[in-house]
């Protein structure tokens, strides 16, 4: 159909029509912007309903019409004055459509000639002429008739360069669109080439897009020429890279068609040399798969696993991606320890030898470590616990892990969670992803070659979680010794036994690790070392250490210990003993570099040695002040480096009752100091303070070194005997310290380290402590050593404290 209107058309430029609808190439008719311009039409004009095509102004198109009332149309308008309007319908599927199912905005024609088809069709030849908007129908049978109000179009009056400019794009875009598309005729990029009216051009490439007839629509409904270009641009830019997207797929897939048949015949030809040779390399390794199968110790069901994964190998072509990936997966099960275990060391004799070797205190945990031999001993299967040592840096946590290791003659693995936040980390990934390993855990069980190492999880407080999922989760499963036994790796995809593995977890705080995980630990806290515990540390370990390191002699050098508990108190502030051995590492280079350039040294270290060594005093230690001053009060608190003493100082003055707080201090202490004025307050009559003071005074409570951010409840007990004292008048014992919370009613709470804040009390020169009757107990758990020469005061209320703090002048 469509060559035989090829012929009757000869400059015609279309494909296949049918009806009202044609994908067709438009041409342009010859004349001028002027004659459309001024093109009158009547205000009555019969309407022609058009399927899937837009007519626009000084185009001519090609349509077949077959619809009863659509012939009679067209032939009484022939016969007449040649024009009718044409609007395009909303749905191009009715075949009878109504006022309703048409577009209001349409195009002027005239009927340039009509051709009976061989095939018995019609074919009608119309020229667009100018734009109209329907006002309404005047007339629906035996076809449309509406009276009409022509549109103008805004044509420029000067052509811009920014209106050549769009001219060019659309020509560009055109001409790059019948390249790239099989349907479009050579002959349409010679008409976009040839039309040299702007506007005709727009048109033209406006009415030859292959858009959906709702954007056409928009097009022929924008006055300004201008605009409907930069319309036309945006249509035409997502063709063309649709274009061009297509035409990349297409040769993509024909490359790697190519390059597979490629390979497939350089393979054959390989596997015929080999052959030829008399051996095949891939063969062998197979076969050497599964004579290393046969010594694991594994269960018939991994081996029955491993026999499959094995076979589906064989199966795979070797040049394949997918034979690697195979091949490192079954050699990851071989390379697995299953059900490969070390013998356990039960001398609990030499345990106990090896752990008081390595560590000086941490006593408890010593003894937890020796009760879980102990039961191994008597019980050969028992599961192993799940320890979590938790306290501040440097104490030993980590190195604790390899001594129990070196105890039980177990293999020793470490791994560091600290920064970890993907899932994949503890469980792998699946083999499925390229790259894929398996994870973190098991990757270290391969390493140890056993399956019941000790395996110490580092920083377990410091994992984190984001949208690769959450390791914390995954290290349930790892950490339940009543799941662990089958723990389930995604790469391996066959259950692993953890259940003999020792995971020891170690950590500086409790309060980042998720509750399920802290739940399934057995936590043991590991405190900071007193100075006195240093003080061993460093003749024990610490200086043998740095001396055999820095190669000097053991007898060239003495470290008295009222010069180590210098170095520890003057030079470092820290819980742990890692800031201490730097600082004797230093002292023994200096000593190597003096014995290396001959110079003489004093080889028992004093004093004014180690302010040579290590310059000028780097900490003091806060020393009892006295009691000359009302409001002065000495307190005891806990840092991550040990106990240290403070003081909370108080004023009044005239004022409105303001509380004034100062000293870098944390909320829960300022609630402690407003808590405390305000049971004063409440009590001001048993105290025999005149009830209005408060009203008419100002209250200051301050705690020296700002710098240093406080924060706690165990200040309670000395903000409120500071503020008694200031008001009473009366002054503080000498000689004593006090640390508790308080509570409105009146209560004195227990508070923790106790035993830090003893020996900071000790050490400052205090002679009496005051504590809640609740810490008593506390007492019990420190060495009668370390008590020594100290006085204690238990309270149950603030009136006894104040009572026994207060002098009675």
């Amino acid at each position: 159909m469509g060559e035989n209107k090829d012929k009757l058309m000869k400059d015609l430029i279309f494909t296949g029509i049918t009806d009202e609808e044609a994908e067709l190439i438009p041409i342009i008719a010859d004349g001028d912007e002027d004659e459309l311009r001024n093109f009158e039409a009547p205000e009555i004009l019969p309407i022609l309903p058009l399927r899937n095509t837009v007519l626009f102004p000084g185009v001519v198109i090609p349509i077949s019409v077959g619809r009863r009332k659509s012939l009679e149309l067209v032939r009484e308008a022939f016969q007449g004055d040649k024009l009718l309007g044409t609007v395009t319908q909303k749905d191009a599927q009715l075949d009878d459509p109504s006022i309703t199912d048409v577009f209001q905005v349409g195009t002027v024609a005239q009927v340039l000639k009509i051709l009976e088809m061989p095939d018995g069709s019609t074919s009608v030849i119309i020229q667009g002429k100018r734009r109209f908007k329907v006002q309404g129908y005047v007339q629906e049978n035996p076809y449309f008739k509406a009276q009409v109000s022509l549109l103008d179009e805004e044509i420029p009056q000067k052509e811009t360069a920014e209106f050549n400019a769009i001219v060019g794009s659309l020509k560009d875009l055109s001409i790059k669109i019948a390249q790239y598309s099989s349907n479009v005729p050579p002959e349409a990029t010679f008409a976009v080439k040839n039309i040299e009216n702007s506007t005709f051009l727009i048109n033209f490439i406006c009415s030859n897009t292959d858009l959906e007839v709702e954007e056409k629509q928009s097009l022929l409904e924008v006055s300004d020429i201008r605009e409907r270009g930069i319309q036309a641009i945006s249509f035409l830019v997502k063709e063309v890279q649709m274009l061009e997207l297509k035409r990349d797929i297409q040769s993509k897939v024909k490359t790697d068609l190519d390059k597979q048949q490629k390979e497939f015949l350089l393979n054959q030809q390989i596997k015929t040399i080999q052959d030829e040779l008399g051996g095949n390399p891939i063969e062998q390794e197979i076969t050497d798969l599964k004579e290393k199968a046969k010594e694991k110790k594994w269960d018939e069901e991994v081996s029955r696993f491993f026999d499959r994964e094995v076979n589906k190998l064989h199966r795979l072509n070797p040049a394949a991606g997918e034979y690697s990936v195979q091949f490192t997966y079954c050699q990851t099960l071989l390379d697995l320890p299953w059900n490969e275990y070390t013998t356990d060391n039960f001398d609990l004799k030499h345990a106990e030898q090896v752990l008081d070797e390595d560590h000086y205190g941490l006593e408890k945990v010593k003894e937890r470590i020796l009760e879980h031999l102990a039961v191994l001993k008597l019980k050969k299967d028992m599961k192993s616990p799940i320890l979590c040592l938790y306290g501040p840096p440097g104490v030993g946590k980590t190195s604790l892990g390899k001594s129990i290791a070196r105890a039980l003659d177990r293999k020793y693995i470490r791994m560091s969670l600290g920064g970890l936040h993907d899932e994949a980390e503890i469980r792998g990934h699946r083999k499925t992803y390229i790259g894929a390993m398996p994870g973190r855990i098991l990757q270290n069980i391969k390493k140890a070659k056993s399956s019941n190492p000790v395996f110490i999880l580092d920083e377990i407080d410091k994992v984190s979680k984001d949208f690769h999922g959450d390791p914390a989760s995954a290290l349930l499963e790892v950490l339940d010794p009543e799941q662990n036994s089958e723990f389930h790796d995604n790469y391996v995809e066959v259950d692993y036994d953890l259940s003999k593995v020792m995971f020891v977890a170690t950590a500086n705080t409790l309060n980042t690790i998720a509750p399920p995980l802290r739940d399934r630990l057995e936590l043991i806290n590991v405190n900071g070392y007193i100075v006195e515990e240093k003080v061993e540390i460093a003749k024990r370990h610490l200086i043998p250490k740095q001396l055999d390191v820095h190669g000097v002699d053991k007898n060239q050098v003495t470290f008295p210990k009222e010069v180590i508990e210098h170095i520890v108190e003057h030079y470092t502030r820290e819980s742990g003993v890692r800031e201490l051995d730097k600082k004797l590492a230093k002292v023994v280079r200096r000593i190597a570099k003096k014995i290396a350039f001959e110079e003489d040294f004093n080889k028992k270290l004093g004093k004014p040695d180690i302010r040579e060594y290590l310059g000028v005093i780097e900490y003091n230690r806060e020393s009892y002040q006295g009691n000359d001053i009302p409001g002065v009060v000495t307190g005891l608190a806990w840092t991550a480096h040990g106990g240290e003493i403070l003081f909370v100082e108080s004023s009044i003055n005239n004022g409105n009752g303001k509380l004034t707080l100062t000293g870098n201090l944390g909320d829960v202490m300022k609630e402690s100091a407003m808590l405390a004025l305000e049971y004063l307050k409440s009590y001001a009559k048993e105290l025999n303070l005149d009830s209005k003071i408060f009203d008419k005074s100002n209250f200051h409570v301050h705690v020296p070194e700002g710098a240093i951010p406080k924060d706690g409840p165990s200040a309670g007990v000395t903000m409120v005997t500071s503020l008694a004292s200031v008001l009473t008048g009366r002054k503080v014992r000498k000689n004593i310290a006090m640390t508790g919370e308080i509570t409105l009613r009146g209560k004195v709470l227990p508070v923790g380290g106790i035993k830090e804040k003893i020996l900071a009390a000790k050490r400052a020169g205090i002679k009496e402590i005051l504590l809640s009757e609740n810490n008593k107990k506390d007492l019990e758990e420190i060495k009668d050593v370390y008590l020594k020469g100290l006085k204690f005061k238990f309270v149950r209320t603030i009136d006894e404290l104040l009572d026994y703090a207060l002098l009675k002048k």
